[in-house]
């Protein structure tokens, strides 16, 4: 009873809050271009279903481009900073001030380097979400025990063999962690990219819509937005691999 209610919770969650919003926007008589509500929202989805497919598949393959690049580039670069200590301390705080610049200062650029279309929209998903994944790789390799470190080394091991035998398998809670955060972070970088310059995608469609002042279809878009997060991050096999152990766990 009690797994599949956790099972169930998710949705119960989702319909209760859409509930709530739909009885506050009735009872307190809340103006349709201030704050529609969910009935209205799921109108104009259904009046709008064939543009608004075509540009959640725009976003959906753009998000997974540039999560595909962060994975890649975040786990390498995270085991290179995790293979020393020396390095970890020397590039950690690099890559603090890295990460505090606003992406979204660097989406004009972007744009002016490839122009506009899909390419600063990947490139933008990419460096908001590479970043958790490369500390966390790295925090995992860093934080190893030196005692074990000693005793395998005293056992005949190379320090190649520590990072391929233990390390590197020790990293993946921290790895599976990160992930979970960097999809979401790579969809809104997408969105971010798209609203300032793009010709397709969810992004563009919000900001399309916000200058028009159709606040329901924009409202439509901006929850299409949060469903597609939350989508992409419960079907990964990261929230899978962590929900299996956080049950695992409890027992």
């Amino acid at each position: 009873m009690s797994l599949t209610l956790e099972r169930l919770s998710p949705w119960l969650f989702t319909i209760g809050m859409f509930v709530l919003w739909e009885l506050a926007c009735r009872i307190f008589k809340v103006d349709t271009f201030v704050l529609p509500a969910p009935s209205l929202i799921f109108v104009a989805v259904a009046q709008y279903w064939l543009p608004l497919a075509k540009n959640s598949f725009v976003t959906l393959w753009t998000t997974l481009a540039g999560f595909a690049l962060a994975v890649a580039f975040g786990i390498v670069l995270g085991i290179i900073v995790g293979w020393s200590r020396t390095l970890y301390r020397g590039l950690y705080p690099v890559m603090i001030g890295f990460n505090s610049i606003p992406k979204v200062a660097v989406v004009p650029i972007l744009i002016i380097w490839f122009g506009i279309g899909v390419i600063p929209a990947i490139l933008t998903a990419f460096l908001i979400s590479f970043f958790p994944i490369v500390v966390n790789v790295a925090t995992g390799l860093a934080t190893m025990e030196p005692e074990l470190e000693d005793v395998l080394r005293a056992l005949g091991a190379k320090k190649l063999d520590i990072m391929l035998k233990v390390g590197i398998p020790r990293t993946q809670p921290y790895l599976f962690g990160s992930l979970k955060v960097a999809i979401t972070l790579a969809f809104v970088g997408t969105v971010v990219s798209e609203t300032v310059g793009a010709n397709a995608g969810l992004g563009y469609q919000i900001a399309l819509a916000g200058s028009n002042f159709q606040m329901r279809w924009y409202s439509q878009r901006c929850s299409c937005s949060r469903w597609k997060a939350s989508r992409c991050m419960r079907c990964s096999p990261m929230w899978r691999f962590t929900s299996h152990a956080g049950r695992s766990a409890r027992r």
